[in-house]
């Protein structure tokens, strides 16, 4: 088969855009009528040397006028590790709590000078996900909720990750823990109930894929807590369907409950409409409490009884980390930083 060449011609190279040299600390420190190692001081937070203020704010005013950003690269390099806290995206649904939680913490380590990266893996978990978290080279990884194992965790150490910090209900080798016993949260949810003179207890499991790890803890905290009393538990599964809370309404009264702990104030509300529209009265005929202590709980009629959870404040988790940054040698700390203490509204 005979071969033919083509030539195709060349495409004329286009002019270059007239090229904007980027900006240097050199160009910051021109600007400001500072050094250069004033201004590193300056955008890298650095604590040991005393800069005054109206200083910083010329540092500051020039970096933003001529659009100059630290070099992450560069930083690390001179730290010896990145300033990057790695934090994976949770594999179970969280709520608006959580959510709060995480922000206030995003900023207590960025006033720290720390990147925080949210980081989603999916399909992949514990020692398998560490493995991925691992290829980016954070410098600290904050793990919610449970399956990370010791295996893992020498696996980021390797890596360069100076701490790991687990946010879950048990330690793991190696790792810093933060305990989260939602058990106290159902202990505290039937203590309130029993106090009110109720005695058949109705607790909401939901059928949501993951929330177990909070959710059979929170129902053994109600069943230790009337253990030894005339109280029964009766465990009640709920999706999080207007549908499915309205079928379990509808039986409602063959159930014969006199109150329900209703996992938290999300699944709470679903199920107080639904007893509501099949003309169950709240707390009349049932006693209704959730968990979180959500605003929302608050605006319904009846307000919702609901158990306040305090989650730690996201300053000390930062410290935790820093604190774990600079001395990776030290030993593991561990916490118990969950507790619980109802709010007694209308709806109990």
């Amino acid at each position: 088969m005979p071969y033919v060449m083509v030539q195709i011609p060349k495409s004329p190279t286009p002019a270059s855009a007239p090229g904007r040299s980027v900006p240097t600390s050199a160009d910051v420190a021109r600007l400001a009528g500072v050094s250069r190692a004033t201004v590193s001081y300056v955008l890298n937070n650095t604590s040991a040397v005393r800069i005054s203020e109206p200083t910083r704010r010329r540092v500051h005013e020039a970096a933003k006028e001529l659009g100059y950003v630290p070099h992450a690269a560069a930083r690390s390099l001179r730290a010896g590790h990145s300033r990057m806290v790695l934090m994976p995206a949770p594999t179970i649904p969280v709520g608006p709590l959580y959510s709060q939680f995480l922000s206030d913490l995003q900023w207590a380590l960025g006033r720290l000078d720390y990147t925080v990266v949210q980081y989603g893996t999916v399909g992949v978990h514990g020692d398998e996900a560490a493995r991925a978290w691992a290829e980016l080279r954070p410098v600290a990884v904050l793990v919610p909720g449970s399956g990370l194992g010791p295996q893992g965790v020498a696996v980021l150490k390797r890596s360069g990750a100076r701490a790991v910090v687990t946010l879950g209900p048990e330690t793991v080798e190696g790792a810093h823990a933060l305990l989260m016993d939602h058990t106290g949260v159902g202990r505290a949810a039937a203590a309130h109930l029993c106090a009110r003179g109720r005695r058949r207890i109705g607790v909401v499991v939901p059928e949501e894929p993951g929330l177990e790890v909070f959710s059979r803890p929170r129902l053994h905290g109600v069943r230790h807590a009337v253990r030894g009393t005339a109280a029964t538990v009766t465990e009640l599964p709920l999706a999080y369907e207007e549908e499915a809370a309205a079928r379990l309404a509808a039986h409602w009264r063959d159930l014969g409950l006199d109150a329900v702990f209703a996992y938290n104030d999300e699944y709470a509300m679903l199920l107080m409409r639904a007893l509501q529209d099949e003309g169950v009265t709240v707390p009349g005929e049932t006693a209704v409490i959730g968990a979180d202590d959500l605003m929302l709980g608050r605006l319904l009629r009846p307000r919702l009884s609901t158990v306040h959870i305090d989650l730690p404040s996201g300053r000390d988790l930062a410290e935790l980390v820093d604190r774990a940054v600079r001395d990776p040698a030290a030993p593991p700390e561990r916490h118990e930083v969950l507790g619980a203490s109802v709010v007694h509204r209308d709806s109990s």
